[in-house]
């Protein structure tokens, strides 16, 4: 894909999240920082895990970024804005 990250968006003109773009965590709220979407997880993102009647895993986040202190979150596409 030769188009730079800031330059997609959506139908109603918001940026498209994609790995590389630097983005707001929590926006808008005490909690917010910022960071770097360093990965994708797309569809495999929303399932838990289940084996018998064992819970292994809760459903996965859509996006892991980087935080500017240093730390990893993973975290859903309505709980960041870009930069």
């Amino acid at each position: 894909m030769s188009e730079h990250a800031r330059d997609m968006t959506t139908e109603n003109g918001e940026p498209t999240l994609a790995v590389n773009m630097r983005v707001r965590i929590y926006p808008g709220t005490d909690k917010e920082c910022r960071g770097l979407i360093v990965d994708d997880y797309g569809d495999t993102a929303g399932y838990p895990v289940d084996i018998g009647g064992n819970h292994i895993a809760d459903p996965a986040r859509r996006w892991a970024v980087m935080l500017d202190t240093g730390g990893l979150i993973f975290i859903d596409s309505d709980q960041l804005a870009a930069e």
